[in-house]
């Protein structure tokens, strides 16, 4: 997997022998400040010389996840056209779906499931994007990714069903919704 540091230990990985220099480091904070700022036309050139698509940083996040996490239309499509992986976790365990879920970005939800995100995708605490946008009452998410085909049956590790995290969480309008089927 592209990526400066092995993401456990935070380590030079193992396709790297010694740790990157700081003309290394230099660049992937500028691709990452790049992604953050939603600079498509700085980061297409980048990835069209060769930039590793699923670059992490210090956290686990990549550009992919970066880019969903802040709304980024055109530079999340960029990345998954240059091969970015729609289901690669960060260190939380969280996915790129998951980010934009918990944010309201239903066209990033759009673009991430049109380019192979799983809509009941989820990491070890079983949480699936349905779940983390009835959380937090992003009613426009919960109502594409139903459409998508997400199941409102599924339970997270705790056992909570999207509509009874919704209801724990106070997101009343959602957890309505999903009571609804």
């Amino acid at each position: 997997m592209p990526s400066l540091f092995d993401p456990v230990s935070r380590t030079p990985g193992p396709q790297s022998p010694a740790a990157p220099d700081e003309d290394t480091l230099r660049l992937a904070r500028q691709v990452f400040q790049c992604v953050r700022a939603g600079d498509v036309a700085a980061l297409q050139p980048l990835l069209d010389r060769g930039l590793p698509p699923n670059l992490r940083n210090e956290n686990g996040d990549t550009l992919l996840m970066l880019a969903a996490y802040h709304g980024w239309v055109d530079v999340t499509r960029a990345l998954l056209l240059a091969g970015a992986d729609p289901e690669l976790a960060n260190d939380r365990g969280q996915t790129p779906l998951v980010g934009a879920a918990f944010k309201g970005f239903t066209g990033i939800v759009r673009v991430l499931l049109d380019h192979g995100a799983q809509v009941d995708g989820h990491g070890p605490d079983g949480r699936t994007a349905l779940m983390t946008a009835a959380m937090f009452n992003r009613l426009d998410v919960i109502e594409f990714l139903l459409e998508r085909g997400a199941r409102a049956d599924l339970r997270d590790a705790t056992g909570l069903s999207a509509a009874e995290a919704a209801r724990r969480m106070g997101a009343d309008d959602a957890a309505e919704r999903l009571a609804q089927g």
